[in-house]
């Protein structure tokens, strides 16, 4: 299979990452290939129903996939994946299976940075996902979230690549700053492993957010803090109990017990349908701080336990307005 073009990360690139295509060159090939078949765009568009544009957007896809016709950045971005197969099967999830409510949208900004600091919970990190449909789906400005994810994560052969591919990459500071710098907008869970495998009677208590590494690339970047709240995650699996001596024989941070799994095999899998709301606060701005404010730990500290109050103040407001788990 040919290989993909790889471009450079800040190369010509649209926010929401298609490649950039002069509009007098798309005006052509649409009027030669109307020409050749003597369709008016009137009668080509009737003429194409849902199940055709589905077909040849899937052919299509399919096409460049195979012919190497699709480029990836050199963080390992693959928006052509991305677009075409990943986000439609995170969107049955958000709009089907959670009818996830998304507010605060308006307080992330449309054409610069931000890093986007969120609670994390439920065994498996979906939280993290819904909140890439979130800003791709429904920001105005379409943003793409670039999530910073654990080491092991990228072990794993087949989600790793995908994890990477969507635009995943690895939670450390250099990246994060890199990111951050060109006008991405980043994601990170700074409660690691001990948000999202704790056990269901400490839902919605955040843990420890480690010692501020995403304040300090924040403040050298002098990009906005935008707290995320998420609710509606830790009742899709609800964790019972931790097998340790497991998670130690396979080097898992926690190998988990839900009231369907393991007992029901891969349908244990299955999350449960929870409604889900995500709340974007108000960002904090680090602009105001002199440059060596990042290597100050007091401050980073301070501002670290800031986000995190804020954060959780956030949960138990929004926990208090909620009137089901699983109704809308």
């Amino acid at each position: 299979m040919p290989d993909a073009q790889v471009i450079p990360f800040d190369g010509d690139r649209r926010r929401d990452g298609a490649r950039s295509v002069p509009d007098d060159d798309h005006a052509t090939a649409h009027d030669d290939a109307r020409e050749e078949t003597g369709e008016t765009p009137r009668e080509s568009a009737a003429g194409r129903g849902p199940l055709d544009g589905l077909l040849g957007d899937t052919f299509a896809f399919l096409r460049r996939r195979l012919t190497g016709d699709y480029t990836v950045d050199d963080t390992g971005l693959d928006t052509d994946l991305t677009d075409h197969l990943v986000l439609p099967a995170l969107r049955l999830l958000y709009d089907g299976w959670f009818r996830v409510d998304a507010r605060g949208l308006d307080n992330v900004p449309a054409d610069s940075g931000a890093l986007i600091v969120a609670n994390h919970s439920g065994v498996l990190p979906l939280d993290g996902l819904m909140v890439q449909v979130a800003l791709h789906d429904h920001h105005e400005a379409k943003r793409r979230l670039r999530l910073l994810g654990a080491d092991y994560i990228f072990r794993w052969p087949v989600f790793g690549q995908l994890a990477r591919s969507s635009g995943v990459t690895v939670a450390c500071n250099s990246d994060a700053e890199r990111l951050l710098a060109a006008g991405e907008v980043v994601g990170v869970f700074p409660e690691g492993f001990k948000g999202i495998g704790k056990p269901f009677t400490e839902r919605y208590k955040l843990q420890r957010f480690g010692r501020g590494g995403f304040v300090s690339a924040a403040l050298r970047t002098g990009t906005p803090i935008v707290p995320c709240s998420v609710v509606g995650a830790e009742e899709t699996y609800p964790l019972l109990a931790d097998v340790r001596p497991l998670a130690r024989l396979f080097g898992a941070p926690y190998v988990p017990v839900t009231p369907t799994f393991p007992w029901f095999g891969p349908l244990g899998l299955v999350p449960l349908p929870s409604k889900w709301q995500l709340q974007f606060g108000e960002p904090i701005r680090t602009d105001r701080y002199d440059a060596g404010a990042a290597d100050d730990p007091t401050l980073v500290l301070g501002l670290t336990d800031h986000i995190r109050e804020t954060i959780q103040h956030t949960l138990y407001a929004m926990l208090l307005r909620r009137r089901s788990v699983f109704r809308s």
